[in-house]
């Protein structure tokens, strides 16, 4: 089975990185970009049986950092 994790900030978090991705897409002349929040993908294949509280530990384990992110899981396929 093939796993999309996509992590993102928690709303509030302060986001450096997302900051200057918008920084520089106005200074190459894109107008109109709003705020950028910068985040993580995760593509995992996993064996077939895995279960939902496996795949939320290996999350909350090693993939985010639940202090400052959230996390959600996409089945692909």
């Amino acid at each position: 089975m093939k796993l999309r994790i996509v992590v993102t900030l928690k709303p509030g978090v302060l986001d450096p990185q997302g900051r200057a991705i918008g920084h520089a897409l106005g200074s190459l002349g894109f107008a109109g970009v709003g705020e950028v929040r910068a985040g993580k993908l995760f593509e995992l294949e996993v064996a077939d049986g895995t279960d939902d509280a496996t795949i939320d530990a290996m999350c909350a384990q090693l993939l985010a950092n639940t202090v400052i992110e959230n996390y959600r899981v996409e089945r692909v396929g």
